[in-house]
C-alpha cells in the first residue's frame, strides 16, 4: 500500500503502543476449553500429557521471541513477560498478542500427536489473549503472585471436586459441597 492512494487508510489503525517504561505480559488463555479438555477426554483434575502440551508450547515461545524472557503458567493459561527495553513490534499491543497467541496455538497444534500419539485432536482448540502493561517490577510481582495464587486455589477446588466425583457424588452435588468454601 505504500506511495498509494489508498495509504491515508494505515490512519485509521488503532494506536496501541505500550509506553516505555511499563513492562509487557502477554496473557493467553484456553477459549472454551472446559469443553475441548471434555470432548479430548483429559483426566480430571489435571491431565499430565495436556500439561506438559501446554509446557511444550511455551517452550518453543521463549525460543522463537527473543525479547520474551519469562513464562508462568498452569491448566489452560500462560503469561509470557517481555523484556522492559523490547521494541518487539514497536511495543505495539495488538501486533505483539496476536503474534504470540496465534505462535502458541499452532504449536499446540502442531505438537499434539507428541504427547497425544493414540488420540485424534477432534476439535481445534483456540486461545485468546491480552496485554497486561505494568508500570513496574512491583506491579509485575503483584501479577504474577496473582496468578500464582489462583493456580493454587483453582487447583485445590478441582483437586477436591474430582476426588468427590470419583467417590460417587455427582459433579453438581460436589460443586455444592464445595460452594461453602468458595
Amino acid at each position: 500500500m505504500a506511495n498509494s492512494k489508498y495509504e491515508y487508510v494505515k490512519c485509521f489503525e488503532a494506536e496501541d503502543e505500550v509506553m516505555y517504561p511499563n513492562i509487557i505480559v502477554v496473557q493467553i488463555d484456553g477459549r472454551d476449553f472446559g469443553s475441548f479438555s471434555e470432548k479430548q477426554g483429559f483426566e480430571k483434575p489435571n491431565d499430565e500429557k495436556a500439561l506438559n502440551l501446554m509446557n511444550a508450547c511455551a517452550i518453543k515461545v521463549l525460543e522463537k521471541f527473543s525479547d520474551v524472557i519469562f513464562a508462568y503458567g498452569f491448566s489452560d493459561e500462560y503469561s509470557f513477560v517481555l523484556k522492559k527495553e523490547t521494541t518487539f513490534y514497536q511495543r505495539r499491543a495488538s501486533k505483539i498478542l496476536s503474534i504470540i497467541v496465534s505462535f502458541f496455538s499452532s504449536t499446540f497444534v502442531t505438537k499434539w500427536k507428541e504427547f497425544f500419539s493414540q488420540k485424534e485432536l477432534s476439535v481445534f482448540p483456540s486461545f485468546h489473549s491480552r496485554v497486561i502493561s505494568c508500570a513496574s517490577i512491583e506491579v509485575l510481582q503483584a501479577y504474577l503472585l496473582w496468578r500464582q495464587t489462583e493456580c493454587h486455589t483453582s487447583n485445590l477446588y478441582n483437586t477436591c471436586l474430582w476426588k468427590l466425583v470419583v467417590s460417587g457424588k455427582s459433579e453438581k452435588e460436589a460443586k455444592e459441597i464445595l460452594k461453602v468454601l468458595t
